[in-house]
């Protein structure tokens, strides 16, 4: 939730700020050590690495803050987000892997940090490393998942990401639809608008926006770094040693961090980074195998897509960009058939494909038909239940409606029908009158590379 304000310290120090502006700021640091013991790691990279993790924190809001913001609750000891960021070993690239906080993961054994029990190595999702071991099991299992040696450790709450935004000013964020959820009483309607620190964080933390849930939340979270960083930079703040240490010291004051990242690493940062825009940062998310992994005794999970991640945490290893620069002299690629838009990506919804007619292979014909549009199919279509159909059916979950609405726009001329406690991934059944699948979209900049991401300069507005 709070990943725009754990990067802004690496983009803080952009600017041209002198020594005497940067020494103190690391005082106010609540220092952890999520190194220790550590055996077995992996080898370091190029570049630095920094895990940042976002953590609840609510008992620090005020009541007024907890009503308006909707943060009622009691407290956890968790994270909703975690992140891996990528500063490029000449300082020019920031790269942000969002890992999605259900991922499917096995901690290692270790000792549970509250009851001093000895666990064995176990399921469970991402976010309970944290819950069970702390920043130190955090740090172990990012790494065993990953294969990156993570430098440094940055962890931020509540209150450092509204505090932070209000110091810059706020922060710019456009959308052409209506955004509105009421588990944070969020509430946009389509435009631009300027969010203070409270609205940024409503904006930051919403996952029932539409029934792409934690990934919508991400890509939205990516879109508010981005527009972070372009008021950052473009604002005035780093080249203002009066704001400047204003908005750090409002930062610091509620970050915990390792022991070696204090005024050196800022102050290195800020010599290094003075061009640095928008357009230096690239954002993406772990690529998914699976929305929708069932585990027991977890519940569902996210399973990523092993080779893809592999992949993509090498590049991380070896520095590389992840998304790719258009080439002005490269050929323009033709123009295929202008795909619908839609408000939930197709990529984040779960499609299970059945054959409803008597025709061998059409059922493996619309499973590839529809993951080639971008859905996530089972790739394992079967034959359907009962007679056999005319119109082809689409069977959903209510709680996944917009999702569905994205699917029906997939199969023109489909017949709609919910059905409660079918949970998240959605039904076809393929009738004798499919005519084929319609290539649709999200609305979103249009990705780069082979990782699907997106830079900085794409999400701002306009």
């Amino acid at each position: 939730m709070r990943m725009a304000t754990a990067l802004s310290v690496v983009v803080l120090a952009a600017g041209g700020i002198g020594h005497a502006v940067v020494t103190g700021l690391d005082t106010g640091i609540t220092r952890v050590d999520p190194f220790k013991d550590m055996k077995n790691r992996p080898q370091a990279g190029t570049g630095m690495n920094v895990l940042v993790v976002g953590t609840d924190g609510r008992d620090r809001i005020t009541p007024e803050e907890k009503r308006k913001y909707r943060l009622g609750g009691a407290p956890c000891r968790c994270t909703d987000t975690v992140l891996l960021v990528h500063i490029s070993e000449d300082r020019e690239r920031a790269s942000v892997v969002s890992l999605p906080r259900d991922s499917y993961t096995e901690l290692p054994e270790h000792t549970d940090q509250n009851s001093g029990e000895k666990h064995r190595a176990h399921p469970v999702k991402l976010n309970a490393a944290y819950s069970e071991g702390g920043p130190a099991l955090t740090v172990r299992t990012v790494e065993a998942m990953t294969r990156v040696k993570i430098d440094h450790y940055l962890e931020v709450d509540f209150t450092s990401f509204m505090r932070t935004v209000d110091a810059v000013g706020g922060v710019q964020i456009c959308t052409t639809k209506p955004l509105k959820d009421t588990y944070t009483g969020l509430r946009l309607a389509a435009g631009t608008h300027e969010l203070d620190g409270g609205q940024a964080l409503q904006y930051v933390r919403s996952r029932h926006i539409d029934g792409a849930a934690d990934i919508g939340r991400m890509q939205r979270q990516q879109k508010f770094l981005a527009a972070l960083v372009d008021r950052l930079t473009s604002g005035g703040v780093l080249f203002n040693p009066v704001r400047f240490r204003e908005v750090a010291t409002t930062l610091l004051g509620s970050v915990r961090a390792d022991e070696e990242f204090g005024t050196d690493q800022l102050l290195a940062l800020s010599k290094a980074m003075r061009g640095f825009t928008p357009a230096s940062s690239e954002f993406v998310s772990v690529p998914i195998g699976d929305m929708d992994f069932p585990v027991k005794g977890v519940g569902s999970t996210v399973k990523w897509d092993a080779g893809k991640a592999q992949k993509l945490f090498a590049a991380v290893r070896e520095d590389r960009p992840l998304a790719s620069r258009p080439d002005a002299a490269a050929p323009a690629a033709a123009k295929g058939p202008e795909a619908t838009v839609v408000d939930v990506a197709p990529r984040t919804i779960r499609v299970q494909v059945y054959n409803g007619t008597r025709i061998d292979g059409l059922g493996r014909k619309v499973d590839d038909a529809l993951r080639g549009t971008g859905f996530d199919t089972t790739r394992t279509p079967m034959t359907g239940p009962g007679p056999a159909r005319t119109r082809t059916l689409v069977e959903y979950d209510p709680r996944w409606d917009r999702s569905a609405k994205t699917l029906a726009a997939a199969l023109p001329g489909a017949e709609m029908k919910a059905v409660p406690g079918r949970g998240g991934t959605l039904r076809v059944t393929v009738g004798s009158r499919y005519e084929g699948v319609t290539a649709v979209r999200a609305e979103a900049a249009p990705a780069r590379g082979p990782f699907e991401a997106v830079t900085g300069d794409q999400v701002v507005c306009p």
